[in-house]
């Protein structure tokens, strides 16, 4: 079993930035695929960014490529979440997920493992 526990989130104003971070205990995640999900208020739950367990492939949502960075730290068995020129948009709950095989899918099925999430928000 692995648990999540994200951090990082809180207010800020547009144009400004984040960095959510994503502790894992119980097991390591070195040979687990990590991504980022969030979920607005009122919307389904959608895919932000996603690192494979090599951290070689990257995966982004068209809404967040070259603001948002997905990183991995294995000794410390995180992974972050950078989050440049925040709009308010980018308002939502972040959820990291940790995927068994491997691959940093952006199908939320593919995860096996769920953090409770961390609020952001950006105000305008």
């Amino acid at each position: 079993q692995v648990q999540l526990v994200e951090s990082g989130g809180g207010l800020v104003q547009a144009g400004g930035s984040l960095r959510l971070s994503c502790a894992a205990s119980g097991r390591t995640l070195s040979t687990y695929g990590l991504g980022w999900f969030r979920q607005a208020p009122g919307k389904e739950r959608e895919f932000v960014a996603a690192i494979s367990w090599t951290g070689v492939y990257t995966n982004y949502a068209d809404s967040v490529k070259g603001r948002f960075t997905i990183s991995r730290d294995s000794a410390k068995n995180t992974v972050y979440l950078q989050m440049n020129s925040l709009k308010p948009e980018d308002t939502a709950v972040y959820y990291c997920a940790a995927d068994l095989y491997g691959a940093g899918s952006s199908g939320q099925h593919a995860y096996d493992f769920w953090g409770q999430g961390t609020q952001v928000t950006v105000s305008s």
